[in-house]
C-alpha cells in the first residue's frame, strides 16, 4: 500500500465529508442533522446538502481528502476562528453546539481543526497524522495566532495524540448530551502555537 495523498476537497467528496463528519462525532452530526430535516428527509441527506455548500464553517471548500491508493480514506475539515464572537451568536447557537461555540470563541484567530477522521479500514496507516500535517500547513499560513482543536473529555486517546503533538488544554465546557449519544465528560479546548 502506498503513502496516502492529500488534496483539496471538491464538491464531488461532499457524500464522504458528510460520512467522516458523522464518524468524528460519534453520531453528533447525525442528530443535529436530524432536528434539521424536514418530512422525507434522512439527517445524512442534511449533511450532505451542508458539504455541498459554498460558505459556512461545515463545507467542502474548509476541507481536504486523504486518498490511499485512489480511494478517500479519511477527511480534515477545518477554518480560521473569528477574531471575535458577538455574544448574540452564542447565545443563538442551538444548546447542544453552545458549548463548542463557546469554547471556538476563547480561541480567537486560531485555526481550527473541526474534523479529523479516517475510515476504519484506514486507521493505522499514518493518514491522520499526515491530515493533521496538513492542517498545521494550513494554520501557519492563514492564522499567526496558532491552531486550535475541541474533543471530549473522554476520547482519551484522542487527547493523548494531541498532547503528544503540543496540543495543551485551554478551557473546558460540559457535553449536551443527547439520545443516543455516549460521552459524557466535558468538551475540551486544545490550542497550541505554530512551531
Amino acid at each position: 500500500m502506498s503513502a496516502p495523498s492529500i488534496r483539496s476537497a471538491t464538491i464531488r467528496d461532499a457524500t464522504h465529508l458528510a460520512a467522516l463528519v458523522d464518524i468524528a462525532g460519534e453520531g453528533f452530526a447525525s442528530y443535529f442533522w436530524g432536528q434539521m430535516a424536514g418530512s422525507g428527509q434522512s439527517p445524512f441527506e442534511i449533511g450532505r446538502m451542508r458539504a455541498r455548500r459554498d460558505e459556512g464553517s461545515f463545507t467542502w471548500r474548509n476541507a481536504v481528502i486523504a486518498e490511499l491508493d485512489g480511494d478517500v480514506a479519511g477527511a480534515l475539515v477545518g477554518y480560521r476562528i473569528a477574531d471575535s464572537t458577538h455574544p448574540a451568536d452564542i447565545a443563538e447557537a442551538p444548546a447542544i453546539v453552545r458549548p463548542m461555540v463557546e469554547l471556538e470563541a476563547e480561541a480567537p484567530g486560531h485555526w481550527y481543526v473541526n474534523v479529523l477522521a479516517v475510515f476504519p479500514e484506514y486507521r493505522g496507516k499514518g493518514i491522520g497524522g499526515a491530515l493533521l500535517a496538513r492542517a498545521d500547513d494550513i494554520g501557519r499560513a492563514v492564522a499567526p495566532a496558532g491552531m486550535a482543536i475541541i474533543v471530549a473529555s473522554e476520547n482519551e486517546g484522542a487527547v493523548r495524540l494531541y498532547e503528544r503533538c503540543g496540543y495543551r488544554e485551554v478551557a473546558r465546557r460540559p457535553i449536551v448530551g443527547f439520545p443516543g449519544y455516549l460521552r459524557e465528560g466535558d468538551w475540551v479546548l486544545l490550542t497550541r502555537p505554530h512551531s
